[in-house]
């Protein structure tokens, strides 16, 4: 599928954390200096973040997808660590560690913890986690980019991944940790034997979810890991079928190079479920739309050139371009490359 430059008004994305964050950047820069072609600075960008990585912890409501990328866009991100607040401290983690109260093993800066305080506030006053993120976003978003991009989680209601991983000790001889425990304790250098999304198939899209994506001109996949991110949004009871739906074209960038993921733990996911790491491997995981999947286009990186034959027989229109987010002028040309592989020209 593909449609026409001159109607690229709305462009939807549908985002996890550090990389999907970096990937808006650049395209929103694209989209401002003209890159984008067909894009202009008035284009709206929505985007549908993850939302399966949250987690309460010292009593605090934590979402770590939807905080990235509202950070990154609003110009208060880490831009070292690519997550957090910008200028961070640490005293309260210090004070917590030293009270013995766990997990230790994952701290919220002095700064970051004002976000969670208010959104925990706001849940436990009655407030939906759209309404919560559409609050924080009024102070990070609005003073930078207007009414043009809005973040959206993914669902209002509670999902939660799990990892499955082994453990000799137990009956079963595995366990079940959270996600967050599993990337940040774990540092995903223990194999994960399974996947499980717990609360996902009772869930519904968040308001705005399914309509952003019907009525863009674009719907983009960006270069988020594909089982616990994207993986994750699409699995929520209803999005995939509307993205399967959508008039407008779906493309999708890579977030394996060569032969590993690029930043943190595509790799091990992928494996979890029995998926070849590799850039045609994951094409084909997300499927070409005309075969009920839900890619037309896939973008992969120069040095995967020889499995665009692979796609293209799988039925999805590929091309290979350099796909380092190295910064802004790069990732911009990535998302130009994104748009013109389905998108003719006006």
């Amino acid at each position: 599928m593909s449609s026409s430059a001159s109607t690229l008004r709305r462009i939807t994305v549908l985002s996890g954390g550090v990389g999907g964050a970096r990937f808006l950047q650049g395209l929103l820069h694209g989209l401002r200096s003209g890159v984008v072609a067909g894009g202009s600075a008035d284009t709206e960008v929505t985007v549908v973040a993850n939302t399966a990585d949250d987690w309460w912890v010292h009593g605090l409501k934590v979402c770590p997808d939807l905080d990235t990328v509202m950070y990154t866009l609003g110009d208060g991100i880490d831009v070292e660590r690519g997550w957090g607040r910008r200028d961070e401290t640490w005293s309260a983690r210090t004070e917590l560690e030293a009270y013995g109260v766990e997990p230790t093993w994952f701290g919220l800066g002095d700064r970051d913890i004002a976000t969670h305080l208010v959104r925990t506030q706001m849940l436990e006053a009655g407030y939906t986690l759209s309404q919560v993120a559409e609050a924080l976003c009024r102070r990070w978003l609005t003073p930078v980019h207007g009414a043009t991009v809005r973040l959206l989680p993914m669902s209002d209601d509670r999902v939660e991944t799990h990892v499955a991983v082994a453990d000799p000790d137990s009956p079963s001889g595995r366990r079940v940790i959270h996600f967050q425990e599993y990337w940040v304790r774990l540092r995903a250098a223990v194999a994960a034997e399974a996947v499980l999304v717990v609360g996902q198939e009772a869930a519904t899209p968040a308001p705005g979810v399914l309509e952003a994506i019907g009525e863009a001109d674009l719907v983009v996949l960006p270069p988020s890991n594909p089982v616990v991110s994207v993986g994750t949004i699409l699995g929520v009871p209803g999005i995939r079928d509307a993205v399967r739906a959508t008039s407008a074209p779906v493309v999708g960038l890579s977030p394996i190079v060569g032969p590993s993921h690029v930043h943190g733990m595509a790799a091990q996911m992928l494996t979890s479920i029995g998926v070849e790491v590799s850039a045609g491997a994951v094409g084909a995981h997300y499927g070409a739309r005309s075969a009920g999947g839900v890619l037309d286009g896939w973008l992969v990186d120069e040095r995967d050139a020889d499995q665009l034959t692979g796609l293209d027989q799988a039925g999805i229109r590929a091309a290979a371009v350099p796909l380092m987010m190295s910064g802004d002028d790069a990732t911009a040309a990535m998302a130009a490359a994104a748009v013109s592989l389905v998108i003719d020209p006006a």
